[in-house]
């Protein structure tokens, strides 16, 4: 159970980068990652308490990422 811990967090971390760098958010890196890492937590641990899951936990970990910079509002885009 722990080592899946580490890789969620990991896998998180890597997601937001990645969606920064490729321009999906516009947050900064650090609040990118925070919020992955926090929707990615938020995930695992209702995956451990009630046995829900949808995927593997890397798949897992991946779409709960995403799903997470996708439901937080973030900055008003400048156009």
């Amino acid at each position: 159970m722990f080592p899946t811990l580490i890789g969620t967090v990991v896998i998180a971390g890597i997601v937001g980068y990645a969606s920064e760098r490729v321009g999906f958010t516009r947050n900064g890196v650090l609040p990118s990652i925070v919020i992955c890492v926090g929707g990615a937590f938020l995930f695992y641990f209702v995956r451990v308490m009630f046995g829900i899951r949808l995927f593997s936990p890397g798949v897992d970990a991946i779409l709960s990422s995403l799903g997470a910079l996708v439901i937080i509002p973030t900055r008003r885009r400048r156009k």
